[in-house]
C-alpha cells in the first residue's frame, strides 16, 4: 500500500519534465530573414515594455500594501477629482502606446510591401497539398507529404522530420526578393513558414500576397495552420533555399523535366509502364482517402476495391478523376496532375488489388478530353 502517493506522483511529474523540457522553448525565434528578425526585435520591444509596467504597477501595489497596513495606523487619504492624476493616467499610458505604435507600424509597412520583387510565385492550397507556380518561368508542381503511410499508422519509428517532409520542396535564391501570391482551389488554407515570419490565408477566388528574402541557404519547414479538413496535419510546407548558381541550375533541369512531362503524353505506352507510374502516383495522391490496398475509409472515402467506378466503364472512371464529384471530397485532378498521371492512375486502380480489368487510359486519351474542355 502506498503511504504516500503525492510524493511518487512529484516523482512521475520531475521525471517526465526532466525528459521533455529539452524540446521546449521559451520565446519565439529570430528566424532568417531581415522581416522575421524585425518581428523578433518588435515582440521583444513590446515585452520590456510590459515587463517594465508590470514591474511598476506591481510594486506600487505591494509598496502600498505593506507600507500603507492598517496595522501601523495607517489612514485612508480622502481625495477626489485630482487633476494631476487624471492627466497622468491619461498621457502616459497614450506616450506608451505611441511608443509602441510606432516601430510596430514601420514593420507591417515592411512587411507589405512586396513591390520590386526578383520572383513571383503562385501558391495554391488544395486538400491536402501545395501547389507552386513560378510565374514567367514555365515550372510548376504539386509538393505532397513524403512521410511513408507506415510511421502515420504506428508500424515503423518515425523520422526525425515526421509529417514536416514532402516529395518536392518550394526552392529560392537566396538573397532575392520572392512574392508569394496564395490563394487556394477549395476550402481556406493558411501557408505558414515561421522562419520567415510570413502566414497568409489561402481563400478560394482571393489573392493574398506576401514576400520573403532568406538571408542564408538552407531547409526551412512550416505547415498549413488552417483547419482545412481531416488531414489538415498532414500538409506540411519545405523550402530549400539553395545559392543562386544551385537555383539556376535547379530551374533549368525543372524546364528541363517539363519538356519531357509533354513529350511523354505523345509516347505509346504499355498497360505494365502506366500500372508502374500510376502505384506512384496514387500512393502519393490518393492514399491519404483511399487507403494503401483501395479499402477507402467509408462512407466518407469509398473503396476502390471492387467498386463500380474501378471496375465499371473506363471512360466514367477517367471523368470521374478528371471531374472530381460535386458535393463530396473527391477532387477534380483534371487541373491537378498530368496527362500522363491522370492516364497512369486511371490504368493503376483498374488493375490494382484484384480489380484486373486488363484495360488502360493513354494520355492521348487524357489530352483529348482537356482539349475537348476548352472549346
Amino acid at each position: 500500500m502506498m503511504r504516500h502517493p503525492h510524493v511518487w506522483m512529484g516523482l512521475l511529474l520531475w521525471s517526465f519534465f526532466s525528459q521533455a523540457q529539452a524540446a521546449w522553448t521559451m520565446n519565439m525565434t529570430p528566424g532568417a530573414t531581415e522581416i522575421s528578425h524585425a518581428v523578433f526585435d518588435l515582440h521583444m520591444t513590446i515585452f520590456w515594455i510590459c515587463v517594465v509596467i508590470g514591474i511598476i504597477v506591481f510594486g506600487a501595489m505591494f509598496w502600498s500594501m505593506i507600507v500603507h497596513r492598517r496595522s501601523t495606523g495607517q489612514v485612508a487619504a480622502k481625495f477626489h477629482e485630482s487633476t494631476t492624476i487624471e492627466i497622468l493616467w491619461t498621457v502616459v499610458p497614450f506616450i506608451i502606446l505611441v511608443a509602441m505604435a510606432v516601430p510596430a507600424t514601420v514593420t507591417m509597412i515592411k512587411m507589405y510591401d512586396t513591390s520590386e520583387s526578383d520572383i513571383d510565385i503562385q501558391i495554391t492550397g488544395y486538400q491536402w497539398k501545395w501547389h507552386y507556380k513560378y510565374l514567367g518561368q514555365d515550372v510548376e508542381f504539386f509538393s505532397n507529404l513524403a512521410t511513408p503511410q507506415e510511421q502515420i499508422h504506428n508500424q515503423a519509428v518515425k523520422g526525425e522530420n515526421y509529417l514536416l517532409e514532402v516529395d518536392q520542396p518550394l526552392v529560392l535564391p537566396v538573397g532575392a526578393k520572392v512574392r508569394f501570391l496564395v490563394t487556394a482551389a477549395d476550402v481556406i488554407h493558411s501557408w505558414w513558414v515561421p522562419a520567415f515570419s510570413v502566414k497568409r490565408d489561402a481563400i478560394p477566388g482571393f489573392v493574398n500576397e506576401a514576400w520573403t528574402r532568406v538571408d542564408k541557404p538552407g531547409i526551412y519547414r512550416g505547415q498549413c495552420s488552417e483547419l482545412c479538413g481531416k488531414d489538415h496535419g498532414f500538409m506540411p510546407i519545405v523550402v530549400d533555399v539553395r545559392t543562386q548558381a544551385d537555383y539556376d541550375t535547379w530551374l533549368a533541369d525543372r524546364k528541363a523535366d517539363a519538356a519531357k512531362l509533354k513529350e511523354l503524353t505523345s509516347k505509346e505506352w504499355t498497360l505494365d509502364e502506366l500500372k508502374e507510374r500510376g502505384d506512384k502516383i496514387y500512393h502519393t495522391t490518393c492514399v491519404a482517402c483511399h487507403q494503401a490496398e483501395g479499402q477507402g475509409l467509408p462512407p466518407m472515402f469509398p473503396a476502390l476495391k471492387g467498386s463500380p467506378i474501378a471496375t465499371g466503364p473506363i471512360e466514367g472512371h477517367l471523368n470521374r478523376v478528371f471531374f472530381g464529384k460535386p458535393g463530396t471530397a473527391m477532387a477534380a485532378f483534371g487541373k491537378q496532375l498530368s496527362e500522363v498521371d491522370i492516364a497512369a492512375v486511371v490504368t493503376y486502380e483498374r488493375n490494382a488489388w484484384g480489380n484486373n480489368k486488363g484495360d488502360m487510359i493513354t494520355p492521348k486519351d487524357v489530352l483529348a478530353l482537356k482539349q475537348a474542355q476548352s472549346k
